[in-house]
């Protein structure tokens, strides 16, 4: 067991307003007191993203309430996938493990003890890859406190060492190993429109980071644990960012207690899946309906992004 918490990788760019809220959530966590904060913030891509730059650095030099707080802050532009993917491996490499963070999320008090929790937990499970901090809301499933589920959502998550070596950044190798049937699973049965997602990565029309390494997870037949409540819930969907949507349809009530029950059974949770597979292909009528479709292509965008 690790004595001391996971580093947090917080990526950062040029949303003062969000990193700020980001921040303060984070803050306010049982163990960020105990926790090592790097805040990887990427370089300006124009001029006129040069001021709120430099603002969200100006942001992160100030940062307190943590133990350490590191600011990498890139000369150059690197693009969110080669930041994340830099940052990534870099703490990895460093300390075994990692919790990663972007600007435009807000967490619950018990994120940081969830996470902790569970990277000490599976620490030597190779079959459990990644940890996710958010998940959709699905109302009256019954799910248990946790479970596992095949798909890596990035909205806040971690992940080991041994488990990243895994990642495989060229998606022509990606490719190779898919067939029609892995295929239909790798898309939730063709709910979702994740292998377009790896189409399009290869058309050179998104820089996903994100689809690339669910994919890595997939292939290698790997599973996420999975809140049945979320912890984390996504404030950038408001028109500030270049992928993001005004839309407030896909929120979440965060979790207002720890966590403390964790599978013991590493295998994928059959009601988890089907109750996932419900909320992602309902089509047109009900409201309902309509954010459940605003949730698969909210999902595409997020990520495009990546």
């Amino acid at each position: 067991m690790n004595a001391s918490p996971a580093p947090i990788a917080l990526f950062v760019y040029n949303r003062p307003a969000h990193t700020l809220e980001t921040l303060s959530y984070l803050r306010k966590n049982e163990l960020a007191a105990q926790s090592d904060l790097y805040i990887f913030s990427d370089g300006p891509k124009s001029e006129k993203d040069a001021a709120n730059v430099a603002e969200v650095r100006k942001i992160a030099a100030e940062v307190s309430g943590f133990k350490t707080v590191t600011l990498i802050a890139r000369e150059r532009n690197m693009g969110l996938a080669n930041s994340v993917i830099s940052g990534v491996s870099q703490l990895v490499a460093t300390h075994g493990r990692v919790i990663v963070f972007e600007d435009d999320l807000i967490s619950s008090p018990y994120t940081l003890e969830y996470f902790n929790d569970a990277l000490n937990h599976y620490q030597d499970e190779e079959k459990v890859m990644h940890i996710s901090g958010y998940i959709f809301p699905l109302e009256n499933a019954h799910l248990p406190e946790t479970f596992f589920f095949r798909a890596a959502l990035s909205w806040g998550w971690a992940t080991w060492a041994r488990a990243w070596k895994n990642f495989e950044p060229d998606v022509d190798q990606l490719i190779s190993r898919f067939d029609d049937e892995k295929i239909k699973q790798f898309s939730i049965e063709g709910t979702m429109n994740f292998w377009k997602q790896i189409q399009d990565f290869k058309a050179g029309k998104n820089n996903s980071w994100a689809i690339r390494w669910y994919a890595s997870v997939f292939l290698n037949g790997g599973l996420t644990l999975n809140p049945s409540q979320s912890l984390i819930h996504n404030i950038g969907h408001d028109g500030s960012g270049t992928h993001s949507n005004i839309e407030h349809m896909y929120g979440v009530k965060l979790a207002g207690h720890r966590i403390t029950q964790f599978p013991d059974k590493v295998e994928e949770n059959t009601v988890a899946y089907q109750a996932i597979k419900h909320f992602l292909s309902r089509r047109k009528g009900s409201l309902l309906q309509r954010m459940a479709r605003f949730a698969n292509q909210l999902i595409v965008k997020y990520f495009s992004k990546k």
